[in-house]
């Protein structure tokens, strides 16, 4: 009897620690802002994550969101935030379809799914998705590429690493609060 009483005790116990600790998990959840009931981030307190999904463990520091995998993949994302928004940088691979290595970025780069496309010419001008035209500056010290629209889009900044034909870039994507999208 004393036994059962000890391992009642133990139970109760735990079970309560679990939902102690439990209820003291809280969670910044995002959606992209043209779809924001469609939660995509999710990173709670207690140092899990999901994105896109997929769980992670992770940390943050001013700059960048480190994901980790149960396979020990890890993903590094960019952000920014902009007053309760947050500006998500995902990472795209071009391939060049036109131009020469030398040429830097000029030139035209699909994605392997053949649709995604940008062009950049040598005198400025861009041209994303035969869709969007604008004027781009490019500032190779700091790997950023700023598109400047032709269409009334805000501008956009992009982070880009380029190895021989293959151009990475780093696609700013808006984020608002899926708690702030409730509660209007």
């Amino acid at each position: 009897m004393k036994k059962l009483k000890h391992f009642a005790l133990i139970a109760v116990f735990t079970v309560m620690l679990a939902v102690l600790t439990a209820c003291g998990v809280t969670a910044e959840k995002w959606a992209y802002i043209h779809e924001p009931g469609e939660e995509i981030l999710s990173l709670a307190s207690n140092g899990k994550a999901v994105y896109k999904g997929t769980g992670y463990t992770y940390t943050k520091d001013d700059s960048y969101i480190h994901l980790k995998g149960k396979d020990n993949s890890t993903a590094d994302l960019r952000y920014v935030m902009d007053g309760d928004r947050m500006i998500l940088y995902e990472a795209a691979v071009y391939y060049r379809e036109g131009g020469e290595t030398e040429d830097g970025i000029y030139g035209l780069w699909k994605q392997e799914n053949g649709r995604n496309l940008f062009q950049f010419t040598k005198d400025g001008k861009f041209s994303e998705e035969n869709i969007f035209y604008g004027h781009y500056g490019l500032d190779k010290d700091n790997g950023t590429i700023k598109l400047m629209y032709d269409e009334p889009i805000e501008d956009a900044l992009l982070y880009y690493t380029l190895d021989g034909d293959t151009l990475t870039i780093d696609y700013p994507w808006p984020l608002v609060s899926v708690a702030q999208e409730e509660g209007k």
